[in-house]
């Protein structure tokens, strides 16, 4: 169980990092320096080799060390992590006893020594050139988090379909890092890059967001006036649920903690925040109040221009899929919609409303 008023993890003092050197020629970093990778990982023995050789193939004109912290893994992922190892000194694994990404992304910045963070995610497929993109962003001196594009990219049938509505203008909704195709300013990042003394001044992940800790994260950050931007070359290919299920699972968890978010954090509430909820609570109405004239209809209207446009953009994907992958999209739509937004209420029962953040939004606040 997560003990909710338990506060971010206090780390040590800021190292100095390793930084040496004049780059060479053609290098875009203005020195040599070093970066420390940090990988949460959980029974990824299917996909880890291939995580491993991701992380290797990175090309770095500095020096690259690997953390990869395993959550208690059943499989043979922490024997698998031993071997690579073994025979590159570059990787180092370590324990996560609580079993959370942001307790596996804090052990991981309390051990590393490079100059620079990179957290890398075991399910994404990264650019050979993602570090060094990302630490020659940083060096500019003007933003706090380089981070890239989150790009929905299946590997088989069933990831694929996802990964189709994933990318439509419905499925990625408010979130600008998911479809950047030029440097933007944006209000969290996807994985990314930071410098270590500005995780460390800000003590680290917040143990007490299991989701959405980049998020909260990200808050903190621009309150304090960071910038973080999401760059085109740092794009990222995730790898999505492959089922309803899994993929209802996921949304309902992340609408629960954006609520949270959203409550500690009330400048970092968008207005797409409020859509998925409140077409929710319309979705349980044109049930509820079905024989109620006036406003059941209200509610089923709403409701069917909702399915038409979940239709029109399923016909919109026949020019790029086929029509029997083009089919399930609008199921897959409703369901990361009406997930996260039955998630947000819960998480407005279980942590509070966050009646700031709604009442800043009502005023014409807005973070762009």
């Amino acid at each position: 169980m997560i003990a909710e008023d338990q506060g971010p993890v206090v780390l040590p003092g800021a190292h100095s990092g390793l930084a040496w050197g004049c780059r060479r020629a053609g290098d875009t970093l203005a020195v040599m320096t070093s970066v420390s990778v940090l990988m949460p990982v959980l029974n990824e023995e299917a996909g880890i080799r291939e995580a491993i050789a991701r992380l290797r193939r990175q090309r770095f004109p500095g020096e690259l060390e690997f953390l990869i912290i395993d959550g208690g893994s059943t499989d043979r992922t922490r024997e698998i992590i031993s071997t690579a190892a073994a025979s590159d000194a570059r990787i180092r694994l370590l324990d996560n006893p609580r079993r959370i990404i942001p307790a596996a992304l804090n052990i991981g910045l309390h051990a590393a020594s490079g100059e620079y963070i990179a957290r890398m995610d075991a399910h994404t497929i990264y650019p050979d050139d993602y570090v060094r993109h990302g630490v020659a962003r940083l060096q500019r001196g003007d933003v706090a988090w380089a981070s890239g594009p989150q790009v929905a990219d299946g590997i088989d049938a069933a990831t694929s379909r996802v990964a189709l509505a994933q990318r439509t203008r419905l499925g990625i909704g408010g979130a600008a890092f998911r479809s950047a195709v030029e440097e933007i300013e944006v209000d969290t990042g996807y994985t990314g890059v930071l410098r270590r003394a500005t995780l460390e001044h800000h003590r680290g992940w917040d143990e007490r967001w299991p989701v959405n800790e980049d998020s909260e994260l990200a808050a903190r950050i621009r309150e304090e006036g960071g910038r973080i931007v999401c760059i085109p070359e740092m794009a990222a290919a995730y790898i999505p649920r492959a089922t309803l299920r899994s993929l209802a699972r996921q949304y309902f968890r992340y609408g629960q903690y954006r609520a949270k978010t959203c409550r500690a954090h009330p400048a970092s509430m968008r207005r797409s925040h409020i859509v998925p909820p409140a077409l929710t609570v319309v979705v349980v109405a044109a049930v509820v109040l079905w024989d109620v004239p006036l406003a059941g209809w209200t509610a089923r209207a709403v409701v069917a221009a909702w399915a038409v446009a979940l239709l029109a953009t399923a016909a919109a994907q026949l020019r790029r899929a086929t029509a029997r992958d083009a089919a399930v999209v609008p199921a897959m739509l409703a369901t990361m919609h009406l997930s996260w937004g039955l998630g947000f209420l819960v998480g407005c029962v279980r942590f509070g409303p966050p009646f700031r953040a709604v009442a800043r939004l009502a005023l014409g606040g807005s973070w762009s």
